[in-house]
C-alpha cells in the first residue's frame, strides 16, 4: 500500500484547500493508504534562501521533518491556491529552502547534467483559482503548475504527476464546493 504525503501549500487553515486536504486524506486512508502532512503555515521556518547555493544555511527542525516526511512518501499531494499566477510566498520559499542539490537533486561534476533523487515518486497537484482553469492555462500558461510540475518536482524526478484544478472559488456555492471535496475524496480512494 502506498505512503502519502499531503503538503499543504495554504497560509491560511480556515481556507477551502484546508478542506480539499481532509477530502483527500479522508479518501486515501479509507483505501488503505498510509498518509502524512506537512502544513506548511505550521512550520517555523526562514523561507529566504538568503545565499543561493553559494553558503550552505542550516535547515531548521521543521524542515528537516518535513523531509524526512517527503523521503518516505511514494506519493506527493500538493495542495495550493493559485495567486498572482504562481504560488504562495511561505510554498515557494519551503520549496527554495528544502529542494536542494543533495537532498533533491544532484548537479554532476563538470557536467550540465543532474542525478534526479526523487525517482521513484509520483505527485498529484491540487490547485485552486479565482478563473476558470481554461482561461488560467490559454491566457498565462499555468505558470504555477510549470514550476511545480516541470520545474522543481520534475527536474527531481517525481513522475508522473496529475493536475487538478479547482474553481472558480471565489463564486463556488456550498453545493459545488461539496461536488468538488466528493471528487477529491474519490481521488485519495484511488490513490492518485
Amino acid at each position: 500500500m502506498k505512503n502519502i504525503l499531503i503538503i499543504n501549500g495554504h497560509p491560511n487553515k480556515d481556507s477551502f484547500n484546508f478542506g480539499i486536504a481532509a477530502a483527500y486524506k479522508n479518501g486515501a486512508e479509507n483505501a488503505g493508504a498510509t498518509v502524512k502532512e506537512v502544513v506548511i503555515a505550521d512550520l517555523k521556518f526562514n523561507p529566504n534562501l538568503q545565499f543561493g547555493y553559494q553558503k550552505k544555511s542550516e535547515l531548521e527542525p521543521d524542515l528537516l521533518l518535513a523531509w524526512e516526511k517527503i523521503k518516505w512518501a511514494d506519493h506527493l499531494v500538493w495542495v495550493h491556491p493559485v495567486w498572482w499566477g504562481g504560488l504562495p510566498a511561505i510554498t515557494k520559499g519551503f520549496i527554495d529552502r528544502l529542494f536542494l542539490p543533495g537532498f533533491a537533486f544532484k548537479y554532476r561534476e563538470n557536467s550540465v547534467w543532474w542525478d534526479k533523487l526523487l525517482a521513484g515518486k509520483s505527485g498529484h497537484i491540487i490547485t485552486t483559482l479565482d478563473q476558470p482553469s481554461w482561461y488560467y492555462w490559454f491566457k498565462y500558461g499555468r505558470p504555477s503548475v510549470n514550476q511545480l510540475k516541470k520545474a522543481t518536482l520534475g527536474f527531481c524526478g517525481v513522475a508522473p504527476i496529475n493536475v487538478t484544478y479547482l474553481g472558480v472559488i471565489k463564486t463556488a456555492d456550498i453545493t459545488l464546493r461539496e461536488k468538488w471535496l466528493n471528487r477529491v475524496t474519490e481521488m485519495g480512494k484511488k490513490l492518485k
